[in-house]
């Protein structure tokens, strides 16, 4: 499907659900202890002036992934 992306693809204001991680390790259990679970709906705030990180909010917090981090996370795009 077309609207099934990594999360780093996805432009500001863009709203998700996610799939699945691809990530493995600490940084699998990093993205599950901040709640980025199968079904977890996310919201892309805004990128740094740089360009990353990016900052998403989702549960009710924004957090900041690098995109190397958000490339793990399978998301459907919902806009």
């Amino acid at each position: 499907m077309k609207n099934i992306v990594s999360l780093n693809e996805l432009e500001i204001n863009k709203k998700c659900i996610v799939c699945s991680l691809i990530a493995s390790g600490s940084e699998r259990r990093r993205l599950l202890d901040l709640g980025i679970i199968q079904g977890t709906k996310i919201e892309v705030l805004c990128k740094s002036p740089s360009g990353d990180p990016t900052a998403y909010f989702l549960r009710g917090i924004v957090i900041a992934l690098r995109s190397e981090c958000a490339r793990k996370i399978i998301v459907k795009s919902l806009n």
